[in-house]
């Protein structure tokens, strides 16, 4: 295995460097996946599909968000229909997810969609599966074989917990063989259950035996809460060990929160760059000053900044309660603040540049978040 070079260079000197798993490379409408591309985050919509503008509005709330991808359901032949003016009009590559019924998957792929996703549990048949592959084929469209660990087997039949993975990745290869012999290549596959460890072990199983790129996720994870934790837990696993090309956080919850979530997932595996990351210390008795107002501030301020498309050229921002904290722990900060009793102090790449009062470390930190912040179409892309 090679070190994948974008995804793989460590931010410090002698940090273990993560190898990215080698897989075929096929892109999604503009998006490049496995291979040497990035890792790309993917939400769905909550809209119903046939209303086209109100999906439309949902996507492009996702691509400023930071999106990548965009799923929407395909329920019925109204959806497919409507689904031609929002592949048309999209700001994202759009995939259709298809269940129950493999008609809808062909009027999916004749409307334009980038992807469709299918589960190989519920449409019906091989036979079936074999007609959406030929489709797919002369549309040069992307299939992902969705398997979901709830869709195995009949009610009574289904594998037990100690069996699961190996019957989730049997019945992947099972479908990707049959789309293959229809000349179906461009391909990927995720296998969902709603529990880490049944996830994490049929992703490394797959990931042993095939070279599909791998799109991660953990179904019915939960609310935004719990639902973020199970899957940075499953992501964080797999991602450190170089397995997987796109990924979900799927919550019950708006899906922009699933796109926050899954940027904020990569930048902790080291995948992404944080722009900036923004750090600051647990707080303890030793803090006199309000921290979490401060943190809370400069956040939105920077979330503000990047919705109106600006850049802020600034790799780390420190936010410290005490001296313990201030500019020697958080050295390697661009820029920070460290407060005291009643004053604080600014400081740069560890040294003090000036002392204030508490009440002016915020406008003077702000400040200099501002004077870096440039239009971002003057930078190129820092998803790696």
């Amino acid at each position: 295995m090679t070190a994948h070079p974008a995804d793989c260079k460590p931010a410090v000197e002698g940090v273990h460097m993560i190898v990215r798993r080698p897989t075929r490379s096929i892109v999604l409408g503009t998006v490049a996946i496995g291979g040497t591309a990035p890792v790309s985050v993917q939400s769905m919509t909550t809209t119903d599909t046939r209303d086209a503008r109100a999906t439309l509005r949902q996507i492009t709330a996702l691509a400023r968000a930071g999106c990548e991808i965009a799923r929407v359901a395909v329920p019925d032949t109204d959806a497919a229909t409507s689904l031609r003016n929002i592949v048309r009009n999209s700001p994202l590559p759009v995939v259709a997810d298809i269940h129950f019924d493999a008609r809808l998957a062909l009027r999916a792929i004749e409307a334009g969609a980038h992807g469709i996703r299918i589960n190989p549990g519920n449409l019906g048949g091989p036979d079936n599966v074999r007609q959406v592959a030929r489709a797919a084929a002369a549309h040069r469209t992307v299939v992902r074989v969705g398997i979901n660990a709830g869709s195995l087997g009949t009610k009574g039949r289904r594998p037990g917990p100690e069996r699961l993975p190996r019957a989730m990745v049997d019945a992947a290869l099972a479908c990707c063989e049959l789309l293959e012999q229809e000349g179906c290549h461009s391909l990927k596959v995720s296998l969902k259950a709603s529990d880490v460890q049944t996830t994490v072990a049929a992703y490394r199983l797959l990931a042993s035996r095939a070279d599909y790129p791998l799109h991660l996720g953990v179904t019915e994870a939960g609310t935004r809460e719990v639902g973020t934790l199970k899957s940075a837990v499953a992501f964080g696993c797999l991602l450190l060990e170089g397995i997987g090309d796109t990924l979900r956080v799927s919550l019950t919850a708006p899906p922009v929160e699933e796109v926050k979530a899954g940027i904020r997932i990569l930048e902790a595996a080291g995948l992404r760059h944080p722009q900036p990351d923004i750090i600051s210390c647990p707080t303890c008795g030793r803090t006199r000053i309000n921290l979490f107002g401060l943190v809370r501030a400069v956040e939105r301020e920077v979330a503000r900044l990047k919705r109106q498309g600006f850049h802020i050229d600034l790799d780390k921002i420190a936010i410290m309660g005490c001296e313990v904290n201030g500019p020697g722990e958080a050295r390697e900060a661009d820029v920070g603040v460290a407060g005291g009793r009643g004053r604080g102090v600014l400081f740069k790449h560890g040294k003090v540049v000036k002392t204030l009062d508490e009440g002016d470390l915020l406008p003077a930190l702000l400040e200099e978040v501002r004077r870096h912040a440039t239009p971002t179409a003057a930078h190129p892309d820092r998803r790696t």
